[in-house]
């Protein structure tokens, strides 16, 4: 359960903090005032991506931190697993940095953003993971169906079966390619080690050799100029290293005068030393450098052998030269009784085919037995929501070949009215009619998939009057099994809340900033009364808005 989210610093927000009810929780506001905001802010909590235009302000960090209660669902395993403290109370927080940084810790220990998502994912079901467009997806209806046949742990094991058997099916693919090809990759194989071990090449070689070659055709310029510099520095009659050490002598007599003057010295001081070490480094790079015609024969002729090595076998360095020798090797002594490992591996893909068909055969025998049953509850809570002649059929139908899921293809069909032919919801359902479908299949997927918290983003989009009045009340029976959190602009739905929190903008030095803040009940009343007359509110609103809490 969410019990609390803190937000410092994120879009409009400069610090905002929501205590959840355990029931239903309604956020509502002004049109623009970050309602979505908070679910933007819970979305960084849940691992989504971020993004660096987030910041209120842009010199401090973002931090979102959310407190939920785990004690009623089994995570220790998940806890000890990942090497995280394990408690009742659940912290997690997001921090982002105007650089680009993004930390997340579970109760203080930092994890990463695979291990934030798997948790989140058993914390909350927030409103995109099954928004409007989930309805349309054909691997979503059957996530449903799967949820409502209680398939979860049968479908577990034949998705952990059925990636060993498209493993080994891959494996053996390559095994009988390798097999038809095994001679001629073989004598090409041990061609190309062969070049490579006759090389004798060793990590770092050409980095040095590119080094010295460059050092020896250049060996005369570099003796002529290094020889040079080290008789200008040091050795002509009027060197510079003499003629700083006279100007020093000649300003010894001043230095006592300030500590400018004495300061300038002793850098001066520091010049003439580091120009004797620079003079005697000349010496010894001019006298040391010879120019060596052979050496530089031989050293390029290596160097030859080595791009030649690297153009063919397109490696970037030496390295990756002697990681393709490695390679080599290792594919060479791969190469036994492939035909043996062949047989080994058609026998026991054979043995895995016979057990997925069975376990796949289970799972559409318990998918079938939930259509009728679902179809009806859909039809009731339609009916309820103003939509009495909408039929939904959920068609069921056999595949050849297995699948991730199974052997089973799974599709909703929607007629809006009597007479209407069946076709897919994307093709025939309104932004109306999916607002409606949305709720009532989230209700029966809520009931089969113990999630504990659902938010809804707008669900009441496209609706209004008594069909809002009978959303609101399907939400305010959710949330007797499940906590739930709704933003919504209808005061049919808000009035069913538990925690009313409304959203609003404020200009504060020269700038927008959204607050939230928690509702009592009068306040809940003219609220209500602004979203269903207007503002300021009538009296005739004011008594409807007291009406609409007393449902």
């Amino acid at each position: 359960m969410l019990k609390r989210l803190h937000i410092r610093n994120y879009a409009l927000i400069d610090r905002a903090e929501i205590d959840f009810s355990e029931r239903l929780t309604i956020i509502t506001g002004e049109t623009g005032a970050g309602k979505s905001i908070l679910l933007g802010a819970l979305g960084l909590v849940m691992g989504e991506r971020a993004d660096t235009k987030i910041f209120y302000n842009d010199q401090e960090k973002c931090v979102v931190e959310a407190w939920f209660d785990v004690s009623k669902y089994d995570l220790r395993e998940f806890f000890t697993e990942q090497e995280l403290d394990y408690d009742a109370e659940v912290v997690i927080r997001r921090e982002l940095s105007p650089a680009g940084k993004s930390r997340a810790f579970v109760n203080d220990t930092p994890v990463n953003n695979q291990v934030l998502q798997r948790l989140t994912e058993a914390l909350i079901d927030l409103h995109q993971q099954f928004d409007v467009l989930d309805i349309h997806n054909v691997n979503f209806q059957l996530r449903m169906i799967d949820a409502l046949a209680d398939n979860a742990g049968l479908l577990q094991d034949y998705q952990r079966r059925f990636r060993e058997y498209q493993a080994d099916r891959r494996q053996l693919a390559q095994l009988s390619e390798r097999s038809a090809n095994a001679a001629k990759e073989m004598d090409f194989l041990r061609f190309q080690l062969s070049e490579l071990q006759q090389a004798g090449l060793s990590d770092g070689e050409q980095e040095q050799l590119e080094s010295e070659l460059a050092r020896l055709t250049n060996a005369e310029d570099i003796k002529r100029t290094y020889g040079a510099a080290y008789n200008y520095l040091g050795e002509s009659e009027q060197n510079i290293i003499q003629q700083l050490q006279e100007i020093a002598r000649s300003m010894s007599g001043t230095r006592r005068v300030s500590a400018e003057l004495n300061a300038l010295g002793e850098r001066l001081d520091s010049l003439i030393l580091d120009l004797q070490d620079i003079s005697k480094d000349c010496e010894r790079i001019s006298e040391n450098t010879e120019h060596d015609p052979q050496r530089i024969e031989e050293v390029s002729e290596r160097l030859n052998t080595i791009y030649k090595l690297q153009k063919k076998h397109g490696a970037a360095s030496v390295t990756e030269l002697l990681q393709l020798q490695e390679n080599f090797e290792q594919q060479l002594g791969g190469f036994t009784d492939l035909g043996e490992q062949i047989a080994q591996l058609e026998r026991r893909i054979a043995g895995q085919e016979l057990q997925l068909r069975g376990l796949a055969n289970l799972l559409s025998e318990r998918r079938k037995i939930v259509p009728t049953p679902f179809e009806e509850k859909v039809h009731a809570m339609l009916a309820q929501l103003s939509m009495p002649h909408a039929r939904i059929r959920v068609d069921i139908h056999p595949t050849e070949a297995l699948t991730p899921t199974g052997s089973d293809e799974v599709q909703f069909l929607f007629a809006s009215n009597v007479g209407s032919k069946y076709l897919p919801i994307k093709d025939v359902a309104s932004g109306g009619e999916l607002s409606r479908l949305t709720l009532c299949t989230k209700s029966l997927v809520a009931d089969a998939i113990p999630l504990p918290t659902l938010i809804f983003d707008e669900i009441d989009t496209g609706i209004s009057g008594d069909v809002s009045l009978k959303m609101g009340l399907i939400l305010k029976e959710l949330s007797d099994r499940h906590q739930v959190v709704s933003i919504t602009h209808t005061p049919q739905i808000a009035a069913r809340a538990d925690k009313h929190y409304f959203v609003y903008k404020q200009v504060q030095d020269g700038r927008t900033v959204t607050y939230l803040r928690l509702l009592n009940a009068d306040e809940r009343v003219r609220a209500l009364a602004v979203m269903v007359g207007g503002n300021p509110p009538s009296e005739a609103a004011m008594a409807a808005a007291k009406e609409l809490m007393s449902i």
